[in-house]
């Protein structure tokens, strides 16, 4: 096959949107796409909460790359640094071996990491919900609280077992601790007799003075109130001061015994944009309208690492870092760079956000499509709704509505499926973000090799 080479980074809404769409728009040996990703599935991530919750299973939120990609050769890998000026990446294959690939356009799309602080104690505690694996183990890791607290005679061990702190009052954050305290609630009432309900006890917490303050403050607060009846612990205006294995400590001076600490306070854009040399602003690649890198040829960034300009706004603010931008900037990508491959003219991204949905679990959730408040049932058939219409494939969304379904007649049977037991599960762990080349490091591999 010929034609010049495009390399896409990252298997998430922004790269498989954009490889899928070129292999719609460009003509057979017109261009050769790379795309390079550790996983060979894409991630629907707004969907883990139900992961975690035993809601779906894993394949549900984790549709097959293989089945949406026909024409895109696949690297098994993650890129861990660019050479710009040679114009190759450095992948670390799943095996550890490191390759060098050449491209001729090179598509950024490396997505986001938990954001952490220098917090004594977050890096050895913390759990994160950003990956698949994340979800497993956090599931796994609370329901095998339930059974230790059930087994132990200590009540002081009891207690920190059946407490749960989770950290980031926004989508991922409320989600995780509203589907996850309906767990433990379910577990215990079913199989756990020796367990007083009354014991277990779900911390949020947050810095920021409100709850989803992406919804306003009417939908924000209708949130608050349907977790408040439920029995969650809403702290605001707090954070961590310092965690160790027993205990959590607030900004406010409260002291929480606990086994678990769940962090999800917000993103950051991937270690990789760091051995770039390009232009950032908080973290994220400086783009053109079109997703062109200033004075980086051949280099295009969208998605979560990216700042691209929201026009839809016009006041010179990038796009949020959601999954809506992100798979929208995807399917425009490929029209830009189809353009630019038949000497066309490139159109900028535009977009008016659709809204916004929560889905708190159960009859309880939040939206807001077009602009209109929705709470209660008819906010979670929009948010239901959505995400079907969302899920790239028709297998997953037919897994995704069966699970929904099985849940709701049949409940779970809340077992741990043990095979990342011997895993800490902290956010290094599965996030892997240590792996990353400082720019001299990558220049000295590749021009070592030409």
């Amino acid at each position: 096959m010929h034609g010049p080479n495009i390399v896409i980074v990252g298997g998430g809404f922004a790269g498989v949107e954009a490889a899928r769409g070129l292999e719609r728009t460009l003509a057979q040996g017109e261009a050769r796409v790379t795309l390079v990703s550790p996983t060979d599935y894409q991630l629907y991530l707004p969907l883990l909460p139900h992961v975690a919750a035993g809601v779906l299973t894993p394949q549900s939120v984790a549709p097959s790359l293989r089945r949406m990609l026909r024409r895109t050769a696949m690297v098994p890998g993650g890129v861990i640094g660019v050479d710009t000026e040679a114009k190759v990446c450095v992948i670390r294959k799943i095996t550890g071996d490191l390759v060098d690939l050449p491209y001729d356009y090179l598509v950024l799309t490396p997505g986001s990491v938990t954001r952490t602080f220098d917090i004594p104690g977050l890096a050895d505690e913390a759990r994160g919900m950003k990956t698949l694996s994340q979800a497993v183990y956090l599931r796994d890791h609370v329901i095998a609280q339930l059974d230790l607290a059930a087994a132990t005679t200590d009540d002081t061990e009891q207690a920190a077992r059946l407490q749960f702190v989770v950290v980031g009052g926004g989508y991922a954050g409320t989600e995780t601790a509203a589907c996850l305290q309906r767990l433990t609630t379910a577990a215990a009432k079913r199989y756990h007799p020796r367990i007083d309900p009354g014991l277990i006890k779900w911390h949020l917490v947050d810095v920021a003075p409100k709850l989803l303050p992406e919804l306003g403050d009417k939908l924000g607060a209708s949130a608050l109130r349907m977790l408040n009846a439920r029995g969650l612990n809403i702290s605001l205006g707090t954070t961590v001061a310092s965690v160790t294995k027993d205990e959590v400590t607030l900004t406010d001076g409260r002291v929480l015994p606990s086994r678990t600490l769940v962090w999800t306070a917000g993103v950051a854009a991937s270690p990789l944009v760091d051995s770039l040399g390009a232009e950032t602003v908080r973290g994220r690649i400086v783009t053109e309208p079109d997703f062109r890198v200033p004075g980086l040829d051949g280099v295009f960034a969208l998605g979560d690492a990216a700042a691209v300009p929201d026009l839809a706004k016009g006041d010179g603010s990038p796009c949020p870092p959601t999954a809506q931008h992100a798979a929208r900037q995807g399917r425009h990508a490929a029209r830009v760079l189809t353009a630019r491959l038949r000497g066309q003219p490139t159109l900028p991204y535009r977009h008016k956000d659709l809204g916004l949905v929560v889905d708190l679990g159960g009859h309880d959730a939040v939206s807001k499509p077009l602009g209109i408040d929705l709470k209660g049932v008819p906010a979670q058939v929009v948010a239901r709704g959505y995400h079907l219409y969302a899920l790239p494939t028709g297998s997953a969304r037919f897994r995704t509505t069966a699970n929904w379904l099985l849940n709701a007649v049949a409940g779970d049977d809340f077992v741990r499926t043990g095979f990342l037991a011997g895993r800490k599960g902290t956010l290094r762990d599965f996030e892997r973000t240590d792996v990353y080349l400082t720019p001299e490091e990558v220049t000295a591999r590749t021009r070592a090799h030409t």
